[in-house]
């Protein structure tokens, strides 16, 4: 029978990591998405630390400037209606002072570098290739926090500047953390604000990008989410309404594809496991005192207390502890 559609096939990686991997993932939203899903299964992981960031270029200065033997943040900071905001970094980094802002950022930059040390897997998810320049100071910014536009020029990156910005950080990382492996994605997030003919130049900026710099280091890969949204489930039913977001399903699909080729069959058996428990957690009985309610519980009890031998359940034995009556 012909299907209708591309599915994408990928290759599971040689040295697929288990459950005791240890996971960054940075960069576009679509990274919180991806880190996300691997912390919901127990992987240690730290997701997007320095908070949304959608250009490459200052994606890779965050991380060099974490991996310096003293990180230190020298970026440009505003303030705005009583608050201070730094334009390498997204909105969430804000502080009622200078000195508290940047105290923060200095605490999450040296708990990156600590994280990175016995990383396993860094996720790179990159966004957009249109960057703004802050003209006043004539660097490129992460995050423009609302000043007026004319603050700023707007600038597509080159694929050039994206390799520059990274080999500096490449060598980094691999001088911190020699058997750190290192996956780019390009965001399925459509950036219409900027119009579809800018997106779709963009995308392929960001594309070629990551082609080359997966032939030019070793360690290099590049993990197809653009591809799987795009061209294999290729639908508007897998938007949600803003048509710009991928919807869970699409999210799950994607997430399905990845686990499947950089996960081992014992994380597949935990995972398996592990949806049918967080079902039943979230589960809403109509009567919580009954006798068979109790069983279902003392049942879900046992089952994570065995895979509290695998991985911390604590959380979820107390959840359930705290309904038996």
């Amino acid at each position: 029978m012909t299907l209708f559609r591309t599915e994408i096939n990928i290759k599971p990686i040689e040295q697929q990591l288990g459950l005791n991997a240890r996971v960054l993932t940075a960069g576009s939203c679509f990274a919180e998405v991806m880190g996300n899903k691997v912390a919901g299964y127990k992987v240690q992981s730290l997701v997007n630390p320095f908070g949304t960031i959608f250009n490459p270029v200052s994606l890779f200065k965050l991380l060099a400037t974490a991996l310096q033997p003293e990180p230190e943040f020298t970026g440009e900071l505003l303030e705005r209606d009583g608050y201070w905001y730094a334009y390498d970094l997204h909105s969430s980094f804000t502080a009622p002072s200078r000195t508290l802002l940047i105290s923060r950022i200095q605490t999450q930059l040296v708990q990156t570098q600590e994280f990175l040390k016995n990383t396993d897997l860094l996720i790179l998810t990159l966004g957009t290739a249109v960057g703004y320049i802050h003209k006043a100071s004539n660097t490129l910014v992460a995050n423009c926090h609302k000043v007026p536009q004319q603050a700023f020029e707007k600038k597509l990156i080159s694929t050039a500047t994206i390799t520059n910005a990274f080999a500096p950080l490449y060598a980094s990382l691999q001088a911190l953390n020699p058997n750190i492996k290192i996956l780019f994605t390009v965001s399925p997030v459509r950036h219409l604000k900027e119009t579809l003919e800018l997106n779709s130049v963009s995308k392929s900026i960001l594309r070629v990008a990551c082609q080359e710099l997966s032939e030019a280091f070793a360690g290099v890969q590049y993990f197809p989410a653009y591809e799987l949204m795009l061209d294999d489930l290729r639908d508007y039913r897998f938007y949600k309404a803003d048509m710009l977001h991928p919807t869970e399903v699409a999210e799950d699909y994607i997430w399905q594809k990845f686990s499947q080729a950089y996960f081992n069959q014992d994380f597949q058996n935990f995972a398996a496991k592990w949806d049918k428990i967080q079902q039943a957690l979230a589960h809403k009985p109509f009567q919580p005192e009954s006798a068979a309610h109790q069983q279902v519980l003392q049942k879900l009890l046992g089952q994570l207390q065995a895979l509290n031998q695998q991985t911390d359940c604590s959380a979820e034995i107390a959840q359930v502890k705290s309904m038996l009556i």
